[in-house]
């Protein structure tokens, strides 16, 4: 790929993370290619649907959040680690879950789509579960599939809590309350 194609592709997808962030999954391919500064072709060219783009930005995403869980191996204070991985999964979980609906209404399977990513989140997940088990901070009888649930019923919770009225701290609190059950 050229140099000018590659700066338009990653230019296309930040534009597209922005607008469907703010806008949802529903927003129009024009508004993405706008933001990007490119024409509506330009983005075609590189994502030949609408899908095909919510399923890069779902990528992208995927692999972001990957590095971010292994940057995290890196910390001194490994229940620091553990608790920032947790409640930063959970932050982004109502984001992940418009993606997943959207490329599911569209035919397409995310387990699949995310094939790539999924066995480094689960590989990092382990390390900082047992570095962080090592260290005292996180209960013993915790394996990484009981923390897989328990981020699964915290993102519930969570969305719950916010859409109860609470709004984001509520959002906070839930799942720092599901967080404080596995810490120690």
């Amino acid at each position: 790929m050229r140099a000018d194609a590659r700066r338009n592709r990653e230019r296309l997808l930040e534009a597209a993370e922005k607008v469907f962030a703010e806008r949802g999954t529903s927003a129009a391919t024009e508004e993405v290619a706008k933001a990007a500064g490119v024409g509506v072709g330009t983005l075609f060219r590189h994502f030949t649907t609408k899908e095909a783009l919510l399923e890069a930005v779902f990528r992208a995403r995927m692999d972001a959040a990957a590095d971010r869980m292994e940057r995290l191996l890196a910390a001194d204070d490994p229940g620091a680690a553990f608790r920032e991985m947790f409640l930063g999964n959970v932050a982004e979980s109502s984001r992940k879950s418009a993606y997943i609906e959207a490329l599911a209404a569209a035919g397409i399977r995310v387990d699949v789509t995310s094939d790539a990513t999924r066995p480094r989140i689960h590989a990092t997940l382990e390390a900082l579960l047992r570095r962080a088990q090592e260290a005292g901070a996180v209960r013993k009888d915790v394996d990484p599939d009981d923390v897989i649930a328990l981020l699964v019923g915290a993102a519930r919770a969570a969305e719950h809590a916010e859409g109860a009225g609470g709004g984001p701290a509520a959002r906070t609190r839930a799942a720092e309350m599901v967080l404080d059950g596995l810490m120690r």
